[in-house]
């Protein structure tokens, strides 16, 4: 016996589907979740702008720094001033005619014109503001600098200070900014009479 089939038409209702954008809550929490982005990373733009400067002028407070310390490293080192008639003979400050070479210049000794520094040790207390060249030409640019230079007896390995045969040379530049950086270098004498 056949059943009678029954055809029943099932009505489906399809699904709501969402329209292709955004809703306006989506959108305020985007522009709110872009605009916290966006302000943190111009506050980083705005520190990177404001601090752009200081490693220029650290850069050139070193190059000064390193420029100076080469310059009186360079100096001889010997146990009587350069003057001094023995100064290539001399073994020990006993062999000077004129004594030790004292920590500073001597009379009248600067920088620049004659009589000029001619020992490491006539640096002790040199001072400028503004940098200037060996020539004692203003650096174009380096009027904002100031350096200084102390030159001291010091303890090198197995020297000892109280020998006077290492020499600790601190050289200070001070930025237009104020900020200072220190260098410091050693010359020592390998030989009774070292000039360089």
């Amino acid at each position: 016996m056949a059943l009678p089939h029954f055809n029943r038409v099932r009505q489906v209702t399809p699904p709501r589907q969402r329209s292709g954008g955004l809703s306006l809550v989506e959108l305020l929490i985007f522009i709110v979740v872009v605009s916290a982005a966006l302000a943190g990373l111009l506050r980083v733009f705005v520190q990177a702008t404001v601090g752009s400067a200081d490693p220029l002028l650290r850069r050139q407070a070193l190059a000064i720094a390193e420029s100076l310390l080469e310059e009186v490293q360079l100096m001889p080192f010997t146990f009587c001033d350069s003057d001094d008639a023995r100064v290539d003979a001399a073994t020990s400050v006993a062999d000077c005619a004129s004594g030790a070479d004292a920590h500073g210049p001597e009379a009248g000794e600067n920088r620049f014109a004659s009589p000029q520094f001619d020992h490491v040790n006539d640096y002790h207390g040199y001072a400028m503001n503004g940098i200037v060249d060996i020539t004692n030409t203003a650096v174009a640019g380096l009027a904002g600098y100031r350096a200084s230079v102390v030159v001291a007896s010091a303890a090198l390995g197995s020297i000892a200070a109280a020998s006077g045969d290492a020499l600790r040379i601190t050289v200070t530049v001070t930025g237009p900014d104020g900020a200072s950086l220190s260098l410091d270098g050693y010359r020592s004498r390998h030989a009774p009479n070292a000039s360089l």
